[in-house]
Parts: C-alpha cells; structure tokens; sequence
C-alpha cells in the first residue's frame, strides 16, 4: 500500500510563544506568560475557599511546589490536604513555622518533634528548657498565628552539601550534621521563612499564609502541635487521651536509648562503626523480653483468661508475633489453641460492599458474630464443636475439624477487630486479654523530622507482597490506600480497648530493608500514578545505610517480611 501523502500546505512558519498553556483537572485551559508559577494557574481556575486546601499539584504527573514556575504547556492537578502529600507537605511546613516560632522566642531551646498522636498531632518538647506553661504555650501559638497571618513567603534554595553542613554546625543541629555526613548527593535544599534556615526532607507550601489550622496544648510534659486529620481538612478533632499508646513510645524511645541511638545519623554511624550485629542482637532481645512478659501477664491470670485476642494494622507482623507469644505460653504451660476469624465469614453474597461496590471483608458485619459467640461460649463451658472452614473459590463455609478446650488450653485468635467490643459481645470481659500489636519506631530522621510508622509498615508490605503473593510495588502502592481507610475504620479507633501494646517495629529494620525495597520501588512506571509515592519512599531510603540481612534471626518480625522464617506455615505447627 502507497504512503499516504503529507499536506504540506499545513505547515507555515510561527514566531516563538511568550506565553504557556495549561490544562487544570476541572478540564479548563489557562494561558500565561512563561515563568507563572503553579500556584497563580489554581488561583484563577479554582477560585473561592476550598474546603479541601491546595498544598501542591501535580504537574504532567509529578509533584511540584507551589511556587514552580512553568516554562511549557502542561497538565495540572492540584494536590489537597486530604491526599497524602498534600498532609505530608502541610504538617512538614507547620512543623517549620514552630521550629522558627520556638527559635524567636526561646532562641536558646531546641525543639524536638517525638512522635505522632491518633486525633492529630506531634508530641514535641523543647530541650534545654523546662516545660512550657499553659501561659507559655498560648504566647507561643499567638506568635505562630502572627507569622501566619503576615503570609511570610517560605523560600527555598539550594546550597551545596558542604555548605549546609557548616551552617547546622554553626546553629549546633548535630542531628543533621551527622545525618548530611552520609548524604551521596552534593547538595541539599533548604527553606527560609523570617531569616532562619532549615532542611525537613520535603516539599513545603510557598508562605506562612497556608497554615491557618493548627493547636498547641499541653501534653505529657511537653506539648502537642495540633492538625487537622484527612477527614477533615479544616477541622481540628479534639484531644484525646491514648496512656497505652503513650507508654509504647516512651518504652521505644528507653530501647533507643540503651543502644545509644537517638536519630538516623546514629543509626548509620553505628553500621558504619562496625556495630550492626549488637543492633539487630539487641533488638531482637528486647522483642523477646517483651513476648516473655506478656505470656508472663497471661499466665498471672491462668484460670480466667481463655481467649486472646490480637489485633494492628497491615504488615504489624501479627502472625510472627502470635506465633512466638504462642511459644512463649508454652513455655509457661499454656497451650495456645489458634483459630482463624476468617473462617466465620458470612456467605459471599451477605457480606457488605464498600464505598466502591466490592465485597467488604474488613467490615464486622463481614463475620457471622453469632456463629463466632455461640461456638466460643459452647468451647469455655467443656463442650465440644465443629469449626467452620471457609471456602474462598465459592464464597462459602464448609465444615471443619471438631475440637474442644482442656484445661491447660486458651484460644488464640488474630484479626482485625480483636480490639472491638462488639467482636464478642457475649464473652465475658474477664476471659479475654486483648494486645495491639504495631510497628510504631520513635526513631527520626533528626529532631525535626519524623519518620512515619506507615511509612514503614509500607515499605514491608512491600517487600512482602513481591516476595509471597507475585505482587510489584505498583500494585501494592496503588492498593494501600484501601488499606489505611479500612485501618482508620476498624483498627484504630479501638487501640486503647487493648489490654497491652506490642510495638514490632526494629531499630535496624529500614537498613536492612533498603537494599530489598529499592529495586522493586524503582521498576514502578514512571508514567504511573503510584511513581510519586514510589518517588518520595526511594528519597526517604536514601538517608539509610544498607545492612545485611543474613544475620537476622529466622524468628525475627522482620523475617516474615523477607522470608526464611522459622514461624511461617511450612515450619509451624501447634498440636
């Protein structure tokens, strides 16, 4: 077949464009001279108050800044508070607005931003300092709500790497210092707001302006910066007391003591030192100093307790934890009877769909409680039962082995609404021990800079998912979203129902995960919607020394993640 021929009487000569133009999400088209920054295009085609802030957008499918100017056409996409990196970018800014809020007033304190709390919020304390007054704290907000309403331009710049490090060195911020020790690339970007200079590995609004919502109160001897939470953009939720939680972090933050650890910087100096054996053996002993004293609890109330309970979100490490507890208890002359919750699924066509139509498995009314209760009641008073087994292909439950309870035995049952009352409305309260079970790290990336336990619950599930179900980082990014909401639904709201914490999390973990987790983050597609999140976690990895994963015990937490586990099915059975 004959080429097609070109018309050429469609092309003429054209004189170069001054201007650029842009496509926004609402399908619009905007034109203006090259060199407009993002944030004027969303001004104009987004207009009005926004329930849902802007804090970045998208241009072309990456992240920018606000304040980016364009030089060529572009599709934008604005990024709000509610999506991940619009909270991650605004709760980053709000943290730099109270570092210099705290820099002006208490200019011989330091602050440090600790760990996060569930209604909303960062625990900070100012070091050098005693705690701050109720007095003290509202002078302290009122000067931030000053810096906001003067819509102070935050201006970013980039320095080379030696640079940076002489100026923290000049402000004594040798948590950075010995963070940019070990930094590959040869400069950093660092922010300004009012004169004062900082670096909080990421992205930040252009000004002082956007930061209209944010608290400041009392809290455990130092304070709480307050923010809003996803579900509300706008709103703060109010405080809470969650002792429990409080008391895991404190108990994290006494381990990284005893291995002289307080920051990232540590962490790599220690690797470096030679000191990575000492990390992961210590580690692993205080995770098991922790199971022993729990089994240690249960057996203290031998007789009375007869089901446990384990509940925590994706990639907590909640199958390795119970079975190791279940070790434990043996050792104590309990013997762990376990059951799956999942074979008390309702009938495929009962169970409840979601907000995108698909069958809901995380919802409670996704298990036939009644069935669950009346069968648990029948075990505890002697009787003998049949469990049920259920059918995934066929959506149904069939019948399965008959069992009952001897004395020296408990039930031992893992899932999602462990900590929810109304799992087991009829069991009475004193029978049931309940544990949270989560990978909640204290350790920070520096005073500033917090590392998010998602964040590591994340790069976990991650491996995990390549490793065991042939899943790559794309399907597993693109999915956890549906994951965190089913958490913030049915997992988190009942942490405090546990009767203990287990924290899972390892002060080694993120080195020895880095080399695991890198080159599967870097097959995501550039051109995907999950190559920005794929993006952001490669960025924050960088900051980790490499460790060798051979040396991890194989009952570890951690090797139920990257394999050769002693505890998984294959090599563990409870008779």
């Amino acid at each position: 077949m004959a080429r097609e021929i070109i018309n050429l009487s469609e092309v003429c000569p054209a004189t170069a464009r001054d201007d650029i133009v842009i496509q926004c999400s609402t399908g619009t088209h905007w034109a203006a001279p090259k060199g407009t920054p993002v944030e004027a295009f969303l001004h104009v085609a987004l207009p009005g108050e926004q329930k849902d802030p802007i804090t970045a957008a998208l241009v072309n499918g990456r992240l920018c800044e606000l304040n980016c100017p364009l030089y060529q056409d572009a599709r934008i996409q604005p990024v709000r508070m509610s999506s991940g990196d619009g909270r991650r970018i605004y709760r980053r800014s709000l943290i730099f607005l109270l570092v210099v809020a705290v820099h002006e007033i208490y200019p011989d304190g330091t602050l440090e931003v600790d760990y996060s709390v569930t209604y909303g919020g960062y625990f900070c304390q100012i070091n050098n300092h005693p705690p701050l007054s109720k007095i003290a704290l509202a002078e302290l907000e009122k000067h931030m709500q000053e810096i906001v309403a003067a819509d102070e331009p935050i201006q970013r710049r980039e320095v080379p790497l030696e640079e940076a490090i002489a100026y923290f060195k000049s402000i004594g911020a040798e948590d950075k210092v010995s963070l940019l020790n070990y930094r590959r690339k040869d400069y950093l970007t660092l922010y300004t707001l009012r004169g004062w200079s900082d670096y909080l590995h990421g992205y930040m609004v252009p000004s002082s302006g956007y930061l209209r919502w944010f608290a400041l109160e009392e809290a455990n001897g130092g304070f709480v910066l307050r923010f809003p939470r996803h579900t509300d953009p706008t709103v703060i939720e109010p405080q809470r007391d969650y002792p429990k939680l409080v008391s895991v972090f404190h108990q994290y933050g006494e381990w990284l003591d005893l291995m002289h650890i307080s920051h990232v910087g540590d962490l790599n100096h220690a690797i470096v030192a030679g000191r990575w054996p000492e990390l992961i053996l210590i580690s692993e002993a205080l995770h098991e100093q922790r199971i022993a004293e729990i089994a240690a609890e249960i057996r203290r109330r031998r007789g009375r307790v007869k089901l446990i309970l384990i509940a925590g979100p994706s990639s907590s490490g909640k199958t390795t934890f119970s079975r190791r507890l279940s070790v434990q208890l043996m050792a104590n002359g309990i013997r762990p009877v376990p059951i799956s919750l999942d074979n008390y699924f309702v009938d495929r066509e009962k169970t409840p769909l979601d907000e995108d139509g698909e069958y809901d498995y995380e919802s409670l009314h996704a298990i036939d409680r009644q069935l669950f209760n009346e069968q648990l009641l029948a075990l505890f008073n002697g009787e003998e039962v049949q469990l049920p087994v259920y059918n995934f292909q066929i959506g149904r439950r069939e019948m399965g082995e008959k069992i009952s309870l001897t004395s020296d035995q408990v039930m031992i049952i893992e899932g999602i609404h462990g900590l929810n009352p109304a799992l087991v409305p009829h069991i009475p309260t004193e029978y049931i021990y309940r544990i949270y079970a989560s990978a909640l790290t204290q350790l920070n990336l520096d005073r500033h800079s917090r590392i998010p336990t998602t964040d590591v619950r994340l790069i976990r599930r991650i491996i995990r998912d390549a490793t065991t179900r042939g899943h790559d980082a794309r399907t597993t990014i693109e999915m956890w979203p549906r994951v965190r909401r089913g958490e913030n639904r049915n997992i988190f709201p009942y942490q405090e129902h546990a009767d203990i914490m287990f924290n899972s999390a390892l002060v080694y973990e993120l080195a020895a995960l880095k080399p695991l987790a890198e080159p599967l983050l870097r097959q995501v597609d550039p051109e995907s919607a999950e190559y920005v999140e794929a993006k952001r976690l490669l960025a924050f990895l960088e900051w980790f020394r490499p460790g060798r994963t051979d040396m991890i015990p194989n009952d570890s937490i951690l090797r139920e993640f990257i394999g050769g586990s002693i505890l998984d099915d294959e090599h563990f059975r409870l008779s």
